[in-house]
């Protein structure tokens, strides 16, 4: 597996359960470790810099975290508008989880779709109000094999 899908894999994971009601807990818990211990440290500067310190380096890498899952998740998002746009019947349950392809897999399906986009435009008929699912020939994309 590749270092992206590596990532792709913990970024993923970390971001479930970031967003999880265990890591809230611990959240709170730490924070309420730091207040109760406040007074056995006299509330002193290095009290202070313990927690703005470790509050701002996981807020920096959260960030990191949480625009990978938007970017994974804009794509994968558009991706099935542009199914049901192209089929409204029958659109296809293999688009049905996305945001679990690699991103080479997301890139090979967006440009399928592109290509379809570009045979319908040509289909279509210069009087059309483009509204409707034009007959556009050949198959649907498939999703790409997956290693799981």
């Amino acid at each position: 597996m590749s270092s992206k899908g590596r990532f792709t894999r913990f970024a993923n994971a970390a971001s479930r359960f970031a967003g999880s009601p265990i890591s809230f807990m611990l959240a709170i818990t730490v924070v309420l470790t730091w207040i109760v211990s406040g007074p056995i440290f006299g509330f002193s500067d290095t009290w202070q810099l313990v927690i703005n310190t470790g509050t701002t380096i996981v807020t920096f890498l959260m960030v990191f975290l949480i625009q990978n899952s938007q970017n994974r998740d804009g794509k994968a998002v558009q991706i099935k508008l542009d199914e049901l746009i192209r089929a409204t019947k029958g659109a296809h349950n293999t688009l049905l989880d996305l945001e679990e392809l690699e991103e080479s897999e997301l890139q090979a399906l967006k440009d399928r779709y592109e290509a379809l986009a570009k045979r319908a435009r040509e289909c279509a008929p210069e009087d059309d109000d483009q509204t409707g699912s034009p007959d556009v020939e050949g198959p649907p994309p498939a999703v790409p094999d997956q290693d799981r």
